[in-house]
């Protein structure tokens, strides 16, 4: 998908991306000391400025998209294998902590609904396609663990559409572009790790 340059914008939409990664000192040298942790936590961030309620704008706190992502790196590996991401088994989107996904306004992802709320995000790979999961979560707690997946507290399938990559990504990385075309706000959602590229669009309702 193209999202062409335009300006002025009356729609201002603004993606910022945060890696936390752990910090490597000379002591990391040293029997006993703390190493590098072998995965990061990443934040991707879209505010929406015009979708924001009275309330919001009062507080002057615009609308957001966020996913929070453990970021798992190659390493030498590929996806897809019995040991990383092997197809037909669903897969948490990242290393350690649930990724989550929040959205203070209502979507369409993919064509298919998506209420404003919290959501623990999952794909489920396939030879034949890959599917985003979302499943609600209502603890609000800063981070979550991973439980069993269960389909019945499924909110919403997804389905992405695949590209290959040329060049490898070592690390999970995931994106919520926004479109910056007229009209209402709109972008495209994408996960890409290895030579593998996720996405679908998404769209404020």
């Amino acid at each position: 998908m193209e999202f062409p340059l335009t300006a002025p914008l009356r729609v201002a939409c603004v993606l910022s991306v945060l890696v936390l990664a752990p910090l490597v000192t000379p002591l990391a040298a040293q029997a006993g000391a703390r190493r590098a942790a072998p995965s990061t936590r990443a934040i991707t961030e879209v505010s929406l400025t015009l979708v924001d309620t009275a309330a919001q704008r009062a507080a002057g706190k615009a609308a957001v998209m966020r996913i929070d992502y453990g970021q798992p790196h190659l390493r030498g590996r590929h996806i897809n294998t019995d040991s990383l991401v092997p197809f037909g088994t669903v897969w948490r989107l990242g290393a350690n902590g649930a990724t989550l996904f929040s959205t203070d306004v209502d979507l369409t992802i993919g064509g298919k609904d998506v209420p404003k709320g919290r959501y623990i995000a999952q794909v489920l790979p396939a030879r034949t396609g890959w599917t985003l999961i979302l499943q609600a979560e209502t603890t609000g707690a800063a981070s979550v663990n991973p439980t069993p997946y269960d389909a019945k507290k499924d909110a919403a399938r997804i389905d992405l559409r695949q590209s290959t990559i040329a060049t490898p990504l070592e690390s999970l990385s995931i994106w919520l572009m926004p479109s910056t075309a007229p009209g209402v706000q709109r972008g495209e959602l994408r996960i890409g790790w290895d030579t593998v590229m996720l996405t679908a669009d998404w769209v404020v309702r």
